[in-house]
């Protein structure tokens, strides 16, 4: 992996030198008085066709930022949900070339603004900035990345700056004010904090950590922090929206595409929506997201 040659904080790019359209979704979503909805769904799951329609009708029915996760062999955050369906797609042969297409079509048949989640090995083995090409090509926003330091992320930090797209750094209940810092210097769309420390999936109830990552990010200067890991309900996000900008969902969707098919995610999509509503009388998205 490729050392830097300056320091995080001097590889970020100011606003307005790039263009972010993981930004633009979730300040849409604020001057709606609405907390942004952060969906995420497996690339290839149960097939590239379903994946595609699924990621249209949650974009169509009020997420404002849609996760496509590549599949990974040896997932450090991924709880059994999500293992399982990813481990189905590799099994199936699945090819990385894949994801620039379902990325492609869906955002081009929605308003979402559609990030990649993956693992950086894979980028890496692509090479950094012909991965970083490929998207921006394909109508990419960033790639979000959850084993990836900024320490270790020159390469990243030049790509994407030259190919004009987010990169969303992890911090957590663990993490200290000096990490919380450099994540919040070295991010571009948001700042992903997890919520509890282990891997995703549904739960009863929000960890009570969660403010208090978010509220250290927001300390560190971070103008857009997102939580995720165990939300699944409407009053999950409404509870998220009182002290977070953005509220991700993620197990909750992949199960709902096991058991309904796309029709099924943009169902609970548009349940789940509901609880984004940040003032009192104000309408939520239910899918405003028109064909381009």
């Amino acid at each position: 992996m490729a050392e830097m040659e300056s320091t995080p904080t001097d590889a970020v790019a100011t606003p307005a030198e790039v263009r972010s359209l993981t930004s633009q979704a979730i300040e849409a979503a604020r001057a709606a008085g609405r907390t942004a909805f952060i969906g995420y769904l497996p690339a290839g799951f149960p097939t590239v066709e379903d994946s595609i329609e699924a990621a249209v009708a949650l974009g169509k029915s009020g997420a404002d930022v849609i996760e496509i996760g590549i599949p990974y062999s040896d997932p450090v955050m991924d709880g059994p949900v999500i293992q399982a369906a990813t481990s189905e797609v590799l099994s199936a042969g699945f090819r990385i070339d894949s994801v620039f297409e379902i990325v492609r079509a869906v955002s081009e048949r929605t308003d979402a603004a559609v990030l990649v989640m993956t693992y950086w090995n894979i980028v890496d083995r692509m090479g950094v900035e012909t991965f970083a090409r490929r998207l921006a090509e394909a109508g990419g926003a960033g790639i979000i990345t959850p084993d990836l330091v900024p320490e270790e992320a020159g390469e990243w930090f030049e790509s994407s700056d030259r190919y004009g797209l987010d990169r969303i750094f992890l911090t957590a209940p663990s993490s200290s004010t000096e990490r919380v810092d450099l994540i919040t210097a070295s991010s571009r769309g948001f700042v992903y904090a997890v919520s509890l420390m282990g891997v995703t999936g549904a739960r009863s109830e929000v960890s009570t950590a969660a403010r208090n990552v978010v509220a250290a990010a927001h300390a560190a200067g971070a103008p857009r922090v997102a939580v995720g890991l165990g939300i699944s309900t409407p009053e999950h996000i409404r509870e998220i929206g009182e002290y977070a900008d953005g509220a991700i969902v993620g197990t909750a969707l992949v199960s709902a595409l096991r058991e309904g098919g796309p029709a099924a995610v943009g169902k609970l999509a548009a349940e789940l929506a509901t609880g984004t509503s940040t003032n009192t009388g104000t309408s939520t998205n239910t899918g405003t997201g028109a064909n381009r």
